[in-house]
């Protein structure tokens, strides 16, 4: 079969993390990436990589850059190349990719690398020391481009209620998850061990995964000193983990510029299709708290276009900062939990470091697919469930171009759920998570939907109801809403 000069291919892929027991030693953030995207370009086996690269696209992360691509390309010697910084979200390194896919086949573009960086590990060490890691200053220098568009995250009521962080809302959709399946809450935590556990096994064969150690369903789910209660019914080994230093980069090309710098066809993999949606950008409005229509939207989309369906994915990693948005994701794209769902071992054991973890589970995916041809599909999420990014790869060539989908007209036929600010009364439960500080007492927050069908928040700072929502189901119980959010149980 001949392949169209214009088919886009990932012909490169690097990983990279750093433990010094010499803190001294630690690279900063912008090394760390040059380093990933040198073993990237080194990968495609092509002497004359670097000066291949077109442009360098780097994910925002928790460092003060301005134009970190440009410091990548000068650390390497990469002359006459462009610059991008990729916009904040977990979905954001997928989405970059699929922008660049799409340049490449309409003849823009003929070879790029997305890269991203952190270390949040080093820092947070040094910190406790009383030092700083030394980073280079860079703040006049701009990029040629910004790729993506800034992520919404929560409204102003959101927050004044503690609406406003992913351990806190993650677990609310988990029990919105459990309520919906009918499971109690012992029936209910020991799926969620099991599933865990089988990202730690992943994790634990993955050489790039920053966290190996084997961990049993029952040891990710009993809360003890060291894996402490964080958002019920999560413990910390069950919340995405930032608290590292890792880096990947993904060298992606024209065919035709793969034919030109000589790279062998055992490094090619082929993206076929991707697309992206966003459900409601506040959670308020949200459909239900169990389901996505905008990855569902997404899926839909896939599968029509490559005519295949669920069963014909041979390997996948979903976003899995938390229990629920695998649970979710899997649910939309019509996969079974018995089935393994990650490459990586997910945001908890891999490693998600900040926005960049969808950069490493591709780059994991390109060399699964290497190993074992088929199709593979990466899942990426930003926010809270919110937006959507995703892409199927495959070891053989696509039939059709590549397509970057857009299926935001089927997740916009969904109506909003309207937000009550100002209810007060009797209401019930939709969803809740019981949110554990280390040195204050724990909170109840609800989700609650009135009389009406509109939605509201709610927190309940009494023990005893904190106590009874961790011991009996509380999706569906009555509620009276005060009107500064204080909640009782009826």
């Amino acid at each position: 079969m001949a392949i169209d000069p214009r088919t886009p291919v990932v012909v490169g892929i690097g990983q990279v993390d750093q433990r010094p027991e010499n803190l001294s030693q630690a690279e900063e953030p912008y090394r760390l990436m040059s380093a990933a995207v040198a073993a990237a370009l080194a990968d495609s086996g092509a002497p004359a990589a670097a000066r291949a690269v077109e442009l360098i696209a780097v994910v925002q992360g928790a460092w003060s850059y301005t134009d970190p691509a440009r410091l990548v390309a000068d650390r390497l010697g990469i002359t006459d190349t462009g610059t991008a910084l990729i916009t904040m979200g977990g979905q954001a390194p997928q989405a970059a990719l699929n922008t660049l896919f799409t340049r490449i086949q309409r003849g823009e573009l003929d070879a790029a690398v997305v890269t991203g960086g952190e270390t949040i590990w080093s820092r947070r060490k040094l910190r406790a020391r009383g030092e700083r890691l030394v980073t280079t200053r860079q703040t006049d220098a701009q990029p040629d481009e910004i790729l993506g568009h800034e992520l919404t995250m929560s409204t102003p009521f959101e927050e004044a209620r503690g609406i406003d962080q992913p351990p806190v809302i993650y677990p609310i959709f988990e029990s919105a998850i459990r309520a919906a399946n009918g499971e109690t809450i012992d029936e209910h935590r020991a799926r969620l061990g099991e599933l865990w556990a089988g990202f730690n096994r992943v994790a634990v064969a993955n050489e790039h995964a920053w966290i190996r150690r084997p961990m049993t369903a029952e040891e990710i789910v009993t809360p003890t000193t060291d894996n402490r209660m964080v958002g019920f019914p999560y413990t910390k080994a069950m919340n995405s983990n930032w608290y590292l230093d890792q880096a990947a980069a993904v060298f992606v090309t024209s065919a035709k510029e793969a034919e030109r710098l000589g790279v062998g066809r055992d490094r090619w993999v082929f993206p076929w299709t991707g697309g992206s949606a966003h459900d409601t950008p506040a959670v308020t409005n949200r459909r239900d708290l169990h389901s996505s229509p905008a990855i569902g939207s997404i899926a839909e989309a896939l599968y029509r276009h490559c005519r295949i369906g669920s069963d014909d994915i041979d390997h996948v990693d979903l976003y899995s900062c938390f229990p629920s948005a695998v649970q979710i994701g899997a649910a939309e794209f019509g996969f079974g939990l018995d089935r393994p769902l990650t490459v990586t071992g997910g945001l908890t054991f891999a490693g998600g470091p900040l926005n960049n973890y969808v950069t490493h589970s591709v780059a994991a995916m390109v060399e699964v697919l290497r190993n074992d041809p088929g199709v593979g599909l990466v899942t990426a999420n930003g926010g809270y469930v919110t937006k959507h990014t995703a892409a199927l790869y495959r070891s053989d060539p696509p039939p059709d171009p590549w397509a970057d989908l857009d299926t935001q007209t089927a997740a916009d036929r969904i109506e909003p759920v309207p937000g009550d600010e100002a209810f007060t009364g009797d209401a019930r439960i939709e969803g809740y998570t019981v949110m554990h500080h280390r040195s204050e007492p724990p909170v109840a927050l609800v989700a609650v939907r009135t009389p009406s069908g509109a939605r509201s928040w709610g927190r309940g700072l009494n023990e005893a109801v904190c106590s009874e929502l961790m011991a009996a189901e509380g999706v569906g119980r009555p509620v009276r809403l005060g009107s500064k959010g204080q909640i009782d149980l009826i």
